[in-house]
């Protein structure tokens, strides 16, 4: 890799230490009785309501149609989570310093399975949520879950709920594009100093 093409890694790979402190993901519910809205944040290691009373507002309105609270020290995925994303931004920082192209082609790789491995665990997590109900909740409608979306918007009962990337999300985005991109160039560099 040339001198310029690991620089710009290792810039995307450092910005990564971001979502240490940005949230990846931002689910937000808004109906006529909440025209304010709901909404939640997840990060690597919490989940947090977009305003302090959000979450225990969610929780209270979930209890209604039986859905379980949202603990967030009942996901593990918050405690391992934080240690994936340092091994993945050390081995971003070895690949850049090495440059050798099959490193960052299996990197890139990796990132991208981690990603998507999220995006499976966020569905996952909703799925359970929002078809797993209590039999007994005081609210009971035949053959109705609330699993929110994963990308997008939905209705739920009177509630839309939307669920977009936050700031760490684009960041993560951002930063694979930007390892893809690498390796593509890489790809067609290789090929054509072989041809």
């Amino acid at each position: 890799m040339p001198r310029w093409a690991r620089a710009v890694l290792a810039a995307g790979v450092l910005a990564l230490g971001s979502l240490y402190a940005a949230p990846l993901w931002h689910i937000g519910l808004t109906a006529p009785q909440y025209p304010e809205g709901l909404g939640l944040f997840i990060g690597i290691d919490r989940i947090t309501g977009e305003k302090p009373q959000d979450l225990q507002s969610i929780n209270g309105l979930n209890h209604y149609i039986g859905m379980k609270e949202i603990v967030p020290a009942s996901f593990p995925e918050l405690r391992y989570m934080p240690i994936l994303l340092g091994v993945l931004i050390g081995t971003g920082l070895i690949v850049a310093a090495w440059g050798n192209r099959r490193a960052l082609y299996a990197w890139t790789a990796l990132f991208a399975l981690g990603a998507a491995a999220g995006l499976v665990d966020l569905w996952r997590w909703g799925h359970d949520y929002g078809h797993d109900l209590n039999p007994r909740a005081a609210i009971k409608i035949p053959g109705m879950s609330y699993q929110p979306p994963v990308i997008g918007g939905k209705q739920l009962l009177n509630f839309h709920a939307d669920s977009w990337p936050a700031l760490g999300g684009w960041v993560a985005i951002l930063v694979l594009s930007l390892a893809v991109a690498l390796a593509v160039r890489e790809w067609i560099s290789a090929r054509a100093r072989s041809a």
